[in-house]
Order: C-alpha cells, then sequence, then structure tokens
C-alpha cells in the first residue's frame, strides 16, 4: 500500500523541505508568482522564491494558462507527469481546458542502469536475470516513468517482454505524494476558486490510481481476462502472461513481433489492407465497450500492433476501464437522441450519466444543447465524427458543472481516439455507421426474455426489501420523537465564509473603535496641555495623532483591497 499522509510543519525530512522548494520554484517559473502569497506556507519554504520570480528565463507570457501547467508538469518528473496523465481522463475533478492540455503529456525519462534493474529482478524473482532467464537483454527495448521493458528467452526458448519496475519507485511516489496532499490541503483552504475542484480529493484518487498502475499483477489480470474474450476470435491477439516469471514488480509477456499501426509504409510494404485493419480495429474496441464492459483504456498508435493477416493485437494494459450494463445503456441513448436530434431526451440522459453538486438551469443546459445538436442538422450521419461529437458533449458538461464518472470518460476517450486513429489509415471511414449495428445490439438487448425476467426479479426483490425495512424504519423515527432525540441536521454549504465575513466585520468596527478612542483621547491630551509640550502642544496627544493616523490607512487600505467600502 502507497503511504499518503498529511505532513506537519516541523516533521518534514530536508528531502522534503527542498522537494517543496523545487515545486514551488518550477510553478514560480512559469508564472504562477501568486502561489507563494496564497498558499500562505511557512517562511523556511518560500525564502528566496520570491528572486526566482523576478529573475524568471522562461517567455511564459505568450503561453496559456492550461499549457503553462502542463509544461510545468513535465518538468517535475515522473510522478507529476502520472498525475497529469491520470487527470487527463478526470472532467469530474478539472476543467474540460485543462483536460485537453494534460493529454498531450508524454513521458520523456531516460532508462534505468542495468545493474538497477538486474537488483529489482533479483529481488523479486530470487535470482539475478542472467539465471531467472535464459537470455536477458541488457538494453531496453523502451522506458517510461515507473518501468521500462527489457527482451528476454526463458528456459524453453520462448521469447518474452520483461517489463521492469523502476528501483526505489514506491518511496519516490510516496514523498511525492505526501508534498502533493499537503499543498493541495493549503489550495482548498486558501484558494477559493481551486476548491471547487477539490483538490484532496484529487490526490486522493491520484494515489489509488498509482497504486494500481505500479501494481504488475492487476496488469497481468486484465490481459488474462481480455484474452478469455477473444481467445476464440483469430482477428484479435493479446499476448501471452509468463505467471511464473512475474510478481507485482516484475511482468513478464510474451514477446510478439508486430507492425505498429501507425507506421503506414510498413503496413503496405507488408502487403496488408489498411481498411481490413480499420473494421477490425474499431469492431474490436466497440465490442470491449459495448458488449464486455471492459475495455483498454489508452487506445494510443503505440499500444496497437498488426500481425499478419491483418489481425489486431494490443500492448499496455495497466489503465483499463470498466462500465456497468445500465451505463452502457444509458451512453448508448445519449448518442443514439443526440445523432436523432433530441435535445430534451439528450438533456434528460446527460443527467443520469452525470453527477453535480448543484442542479443545472435546465432551461438554459436545454437551450445549449439544441444550439449544439443544430451544427448537426445537415449532417449526414457518415460525416459526422464522433470523437467531435463526444468532445462538445464533454464541454457542454463541463460548462454547466456536470461532472462525468472516470469510467464514462475513458469509454468516450477510447472511442474518439480509436476514430482518429481509424481515419489515420483511412479517412473515409465511418464510426457512427459502423457502431450502429452495436447500439441497435444494445438496445434490442432490453427486451430480450432473459433480460426482463432479470429485471422483474431485481425489481421485485429490491420493492420487496423496500417493504420490509420501511414499517421498521418509520417505528424508529417515531420513537425518536417520542424521546425527543430526533434531530433535524442543517447544513450551510457557505458557512465557512460567513463565519469569515463575520470576523472580518468584526475585526473592522473594533479597529475603528481603537481609531476613535484614540483620537479621543489624544485630543483630549492636547486641550489639557499635558507635558511634555513641543511648541506648546503635547508631545503624547501628536503621538496617539499619529497611531490614529496610520492604523486610519491601513484599515482603509485592507478595505480598498478587498474592491469594496
Amino acid at each position: 500500500m502507497l503511504s499518503i499522509r498529511k505532513i506537519g510543519v516541523l516533521g518534514r525530512t530536508h528531502r522534503h523541505l527542498n522537494r517543496y522548494r523545487h515545486i514551488l520554484g518550477v510553478f514560480i517559473s512559469y508564472g504562477f508568482d501568486e502561489l507563494l502569497d496564497l498558499l500562505k506556507l511557512d517562511q523556511f519554504i518560500t525564502s528566496g522564491l520570491k528572486l526566482v520570480s523576478r529573475a524568471r528565463d522562461k517567455p511564459v507570457s505568450r503561453y496559456s494558462r492550461a499549457e503553462r501547467i502542463r509544461m510545468a508538469i513535465e518538468e517535475l518528473g515522473p510522478t507529476y507527469v502520472k498525475l497529469g496523465q491520470i487527470l487527463s481522463t478526470r472532467p469530474d475533478l478539472i476543467p474540460m481546458e485543462l483536460v485537453n492540455e494534460l493529454s498531450r503529456l508524454q513521458d520523456r525519462v531516460p532508462p534505468c542502469s542495468y545493474e538497477e534493474i538486474s537488483a529489482v529482478v533479483s529481488k523479486e524473482l530470487g535470482a539475478p536475470p542472467e539465471e531467472a532467464f535464459a537470455t536477458f537483454e541488457t538494453e531496453p527495448l523502451a522506458s517510461a516513468s515507473i518501468g521500462q521493458v527489457h527482451r528476454a528467452t526463458l528456459a524453453d526458448g520462448e521469447k518474452v517482454a520483461v517489463k521492469v519496475q523502476r528501483p526505489g519507485m514506491k518511496k519516490i511516489i510516496e514523498v511525492d505524494l505526501e508534498t502533493m496532499l499537503h499543498l493541495a490541503t493549503l489550495m482548498e483552504r486558501h484558494i477559493k476558486e481551486v476548491a471547487f475542484y477539490r483538490p484532496v480529493k484529487i490526490v486522493e484518487e491520484f494515489a489509488r490510481a498509482l497504486e494500481k498502475e505500479i501494481d504488475y499483477a492487476i496488469e497481468a489480470a486484465s490481459m488474462e481476462r481480455m484474452a478469455g474474450y477473444y481467445e476464440d476470435d483469430p482477428d484479435y491477439y493479446i499476448p501471452r502472461v509468463y505467471r511464473r516469471s512475474s510478481t507485482s514488480r516484475v511482468l513478464a509477456m510474451e514477446y510478439v513481433e508486430a507492425i505498429k499501426i501507425s507506421d503506414v509504409s510498413e503496413l503496405d510494404n507488408g502487403g496488408l489492407d489498411k481498411q481490413a485493419i480499420t473494421r477490425k480495429g474499431a469492431d474490436f474496441y466497440l465490442s470491449q465497450i459495448f458488449e464486455h464492459g471492459f475495455f483498454h483504456a489508452d487506445p494510443h498508435p503505440g499500444n496497437i500492433y498488426i500481425l499478419p493477416g491483418e489481425v489486431i493485437c494490443l500492448f499496455d494494459f495497466g489503465m483499463m476501464g470498466t462500465v456497468d450494463l445500465h451505463t452502457r445503456e444509458d451512453f448508448v441513448d445519449l448518442v443514439d437522441n443526440v445523432v436523432h436530434r433530441q435535445p430534451s431526451k439528450t438533456i434528460r440522459v446527460l443527467l443520469k450519466l452525470t453527477d453535480w453538486d448543484h442542479e443545472p438551469d435546465m432551461r438554459q443546459l436545454e437551450k445549449d444543447a439544441a444550439e449544439f445538436m443544430e451544427s448537426y442538422l445537415f449532417k449526414s450521419l457518415k460525416d459526422i465524427e464522433i470523437g467531435k461529437l463526444l468532445n462538445r458533449l464533454m464541454d457542454l458538461a463541463s460548462r454547466h458543472r456536470l461532472r462525468i464518472p472516470p469510467d464514462t470518460f475513458l469509454m468516450m476517450k477510447a472511442l474518439a481516439t480509436v476514430e482518429g486513429v481509424a481515419r489515420m489509415l483511412d479517412p473515409e471511414f465511418d464510426m457512427i455507421g459502423r457502431t450502429a449495428p452495436f447500439i441497435e445490439n444494445v438496445k434490442l438487448a432490453r427486451f430480450r426474455p432473459e433480460r426482463i425476467t432479470e429485471d422483474i426479479l431485481r425489481y421485485g426483490t429490491e420493492l420487496l426489501h423496500f417493504l420490509d425495512r420501511f414499517p421498521k424504519d418509520l417505528l424508529h423515527i417515531t420513537r425518536q420523537i417520542r424521546r425527543q432525540k430526533f434531530v433535524v441536521r442543517y447544513i450551510n454549504e457557505h458557512q465557512d465564509e460567513l463565519i469569515a465575513a463575520q470576523h472580518q466585520v468584526s475585526n473592522r468596527i473594533a479597529f475603528a473603535i481603537v481609531i476613535a478612542a484614540l483620537l479621543i483621547g489624544s485630543a483630549m491630551i492636547v486641550i489639557a496641555k499635558t507635558p511634555p509640550l513641543l511648541y506648546g502642544i503635547s508631545l503624547i496627544g501628536i503621538i496617539g495623532f499619529i497611531f490614529a493616523a496610520v492604523m486610519g490607512i491601513w484599515l482603509l487600505i485592507a478595505i480598498l483591497r478587498k474592491g469594496r467600502l
């Protein structure tokens, strides 16, 4: 389990302190100078950092805020890059503008030394790579932020690709998570605009997602589950996992020689049919989503390869998505209503698929949905790009503060990415047309006898449970009322703001009273000509007037800073 805990002011190690300064320095260098004042960080952390902003050498003014955040994250290293990549799948946590920018993040990490990789393999498998495998290449095939891949051979001659986690990765992640949590707590406490996005929850969600990603046993299980779905289909292939040579930090899988789907010239040289690849690839993903509800959530060209016979092969199962039957059905209804231009029905389904803190303005939401659909009014289905359609739907939801659940968003993003890859191979590819049979199957499945029977049994069970519990709950409430123990709790969401405003008003009144007292007291002292005197005027009275003037100016500045008198 990853350790994540809040850090006390004096409980940080020297390494934590240096990391704090590095993080803040990077963000300041990208134009986020206000962080120092807004976060109200300790002086010993922020000392010297303001000089960074004055001596900034990065021309950041020409970049948007989202671009500067992405650039800062890239500079902060692997953990923050992973945070950005995961956040790029979470429009329920951050604005869509930032989601789109963070999707551009890429791992750019130099490989570890062979000695470090050998130490990890030795610890995990109980023997160095040279003994655990018949052969083990020292140069990696690929390198990413969490691990790197080496080619090897098993004792029986089987070629494998061995994914090895970087040494000390867990400790590095834990230190970064601790600093993230502390900074997120300060943001939620002091920055009202950021508090809406619940930064503490973002860090906690990130910790859970990262914990799954650094456990290769979970990835191995995902590969085996996906392979089970398609073991009888010759058009699709999932590399085999070798459990005896795998642990939570080492993953041995079948080495497959194939052509990357984006390498169009190699596909042509191999005599492969790009249109057949496009159809099969789209069907592969559509069946994962609409038939199995378990799908590969990162279908970029680097993870899709082609074997002879136009066989589709997938790699990297670290990020998977799961959508239940009812979510799939709601999504089908959503796409169907958008394509057939029915704003009212679209909004009803969109509200079923999303979460919100405050009910949106239904009239404005429906109006925006109608305007969105007008852009597709004179287009044939063949000309509609499902990727752009879904992106605009997500923008609509974001504008009205509707949060799309993570797996639903991953499903939408996967469909959009697959369509982009498909149109790269076949510019005339009709994704909507290819999706239509799957949508029809989902709609027809609702009326199958076994499904109707299942729904009747489920609703009947829930009704019986309700009828059993309701009288007991009602009797319990009645007893609580009789004993005068029935309590109704009222929660005011703006209570903290009201209390803060009340304190501010009280402080200003107290300040004004002190100023008035100083003025009156000083005037009395001057009239009484209390010694010592300066040019016949009481020096104590003069000092009192000066203090009153300074405090009055101070109060006026404080009021003007808030923008209201």
